[in-house]
Formats: C-alpha cells, structure tokens, sequence
C-alpha cells in the first residue's frame, strides 16, 4: 500500500474535521471566525492573522484585533458572511454571541454536513482511482506481477473501507451533535 495515498486519504479526513469545526453549532468556537477573509490595509487576510480569537464562554467568541483600526472591518466581514451572528462592537473588540440553534437552523447544518461528507467521499474515491491507474500501469509496464497488482489492489480497496467507515463516523457523531445540542 502506498503511502502517498495513505498521506492523501487522511488529509481527505483532516480536512472533513476541520470543515466540521467551522460549523456553527450554537456553542462557541473560534474556528467559526478564523479564516474569515478580513480587509487590512489594503489586502484580504484571514482574521486569525490580524486579531486574537477566543471564547471567554461557551455562548460568546470574542475578537481582539492587534490594530484597534480594524474592529469595523471585522465587523463588516462578519455581517456579510453566511454565518447569520451579529457582532456587537465594543470599541476595542468584537464579540459574536452564538445564538442557540433552531429547529430549520439544525436541518439547515446538517445538509451542510452531508455536503461536506459527501465531498470528502469524491476526494477518497478519486485517491482511489488514481492508486488502481497506477498499479494497472506499473503491471502493464511489467513493473509488478498481476498478482502483485491483484494484492495491492486488495490492500487499496481495505484503505479504502477503513478511510470510508472513518468518515461515517465521523459524519455521523457531527449530525447527532448538530441535532441534539
């Protein structure tokens, strides 16, 4: 089994979780603002870049720009996202209260984590693919026997359950928290 595919699959994996992490779920967390795209001086950068981000309770995310100049530009970024927060400006920092979730809200974020899962499937099984092109190559160029190719392929195709379960998993935990918190 190789391990450029085993490095991609888990990345598929990682990048799930971190997607996940964004969602807003009616609990604080600071990956909800973290890469909001912010304008400073001129350029776009993400707002963990030009502020301190934290939660001073599990109700509240609470934004402190290093320059003070910028507390309307994140303010700004955050009304125009689709994140549905109002921030309230206290001069020297921003603090987004999380609202507790609806019932359409809830139904709204777990169509999100479908998406979000499926798009992860479609990553797996191209890493997938391209792992059967190759080993079809190598035993066409006489590199491996079909066997070989045959019991690697076997090797890919378990990687690929294991990786896929992980998934389900995982999905699955993000629904249940969406719905019942």
């Amino acid at each position: 089994m190789t391990t450029p595919l085993s490095q991609q699959l888990q990345k598929a994996v990682d990048h799930l979780k971190s997607e996940f992490a964004t969602l807003q779920i009616g609990r604080a967390n600071t990956a909800l603002v973290e890469d909001l795209m912010v304008e400073s001086y001129g350029t776009q950068m993400p707002l963990k870049s030009s502020a301190n981000i934290s939660c001073p309770d599990a109700k509240t995310v609470r934004i402190e720009p290093w320059d003070k100049n910028l507390v309307g530009e994140i303010e700004k970024a955050i009304r125009e996202s689709s994140m549905g927060i109002n921030p309230q400006n206290m001069g020297e920092y921003t603090l987004l209260p999380i609202p507790p979730l609806t019932e359409e809200r809830r139904k709204q974020i777990v169509k999100l984590v479908h998406e979000m899962t499926e798009n992860a499937r479609i990553v797996v099984r191209q890493a997938r693919q391209e792992a059967i092109k190759k080993l079809k190559n190598q035993k066409d160029n006489k590199e491996i026997s079909e066997d070989e190719q045959k019991r690697q392929e076997k090797q890919v195709q378990e990687k690929m359950d294991e990786v896929n379960k992980s998934i389900d998993e995982i999905s699955g935990n993000k629904e249940k928290e969406v719905m019942g918190s």
